[in-house]
């Protein structure tokens, strides 16, 4: 256990902790135990005045990917803000580099939404190649008119190539499911895998980008956003897909050129899309909503009952770590943003 300093100390007995967004109520319940807690029981995104004061007045602030939290922001906070404890693993929406310059610590909850998004993930992966929205949609409109031997036919998985952008814990646990469904894993990452690990889960790394989106029948993303990866699929990269392909997002919007993405799927030259984020979120291009087979999800990848409740355990433990003068177990290094 890493001792970062001595103890903190407060106002009052017990740090000043906000809450951006309603948590589970065991959670919730907890930090109201520990600290001196002010939630949001409204569950709505704080407006930026809010998130200001909130900045302004706390000791630690719990916020979500809903609350973008800018270097100003950052720079006007007040001298007791101390600790981020950020309630998920994604971390973009924070500028880590205006909080490295202040000395406040971030912490995220990695590894808690692993399966809950990898699940579905596969559901994409399984319901765009066999028109699953399709078929719902066919059923509720009353259109069905029974079983014909050439009713929307799909495509099987099995023997396909499965293109997995992005190789970290949600990837793999991706290629691990898709190899139940005898698909065939290539990927592409940073750095390869160790041999051990391509070879539990029959994947075979490929370097370049432009050759895996050659490659793949189906696309899945499971890349952080960062400057690199905005816009990594765009219009030249979608053209690369062989004709019928599909892709699935899981990870962020930003990382698919949407104009490129809503182009190929009006031509035919995307199958389908299977998609839980967005870039402008909560608003989804209705070109999207309006396509016979793009599934489009409310960003409910991690939405577990367990995951959710996992996720606010962490930022207990990461808040409780740093109350009692050790480094969080899961502080976002400062190393990764220049500092």
């Amino acid at each position: 256990m890493s001792q970062i300093n001595s103890p903190p100390q407060f106002g009052s007995s017990k740090p000043k902790v906000v809450v951006t967004r309603h948590l589970a109520p065991s959670v919730e319940a907890r930090l109201s135990e520990l600290f001196d807690v002010s939630l949001n029981t409204v569950d709505e995104p704080m407006p930026r005045e809010a998130l200001l004061e909130a900045l302004a007045t706390c000791d630690v602030l719990v916020p979500t990917v809903t609350d973008r939290i800018d270097a100003k922001m950052i720079e006007s906070a007040g001298v007791n803000l101390r600790l981020i404890a950020n309630f998920g693993a994604g971390t973009e929406h924070i500028d880590l580099s205006a909080a490295a310059n202040r000395k406040i610590i971030v912490t995220n909850t990695p590894g808690v939404f692993t399966d809950d998004t990898a699940d579905l993930a596969m559901a994409g992966i399984i319901g765009v190649p066999r028109r699953i929205r399709e078929g719902v949609e066919l059923i509720r409109s009353g259109g069905w008119t029974g079983w014909a031997p050439t009713g929307l036919l799909g495509c099987k998985i099995g023997g396909k190539v499965l293109g997995i952008i992005g190789m970290g814990r949600i990837g793999q646990a991706v290629a691990h499911r898709a190899r139940a469904f005898g698909m065939e894993i290539a990927y592409t990452g940073r750095k390869p895998l160790s041999e051990a690990m391509e070879s539990m889960l029959s994947a075979r790394f490929v370097e370049d980008v432009d050759q895996l989106m050659a490659e793949a029948d189906i696309l899945t993303l499971h890349c952080p956003l960062t400057e690199e990866t905005r816009g990594l699929i765009d219009a030249r990269r979608i053209a690369l897909l062989k004709p019928g392909s599909s892709i699935v997002n899981t990870a962020r919007g930003e990382i698919i050129d949407q104009e490129a993405l809503i182009g190929a799927l009006q031509s035919g030259h995307l199958a389908g899309a299977g998609l839980d984020v967005y870039p402008d979120e909560p608003a989804v291009d209705p070109r999207l909503v309006g396509h016979p087979n793009v599934m489009t999800l409310p960003h409910i990848g991690s939405a577990t009952v367990e995951g959710r409740e996992a996720s606010g355990e962490k930022v207990i433990a990461n808040i409780q770590f740093w109350v009692n003068g050790h480094r969080p177990p899961d502080q976002v290094l400062t190393a990764l943003v220049g500092h």
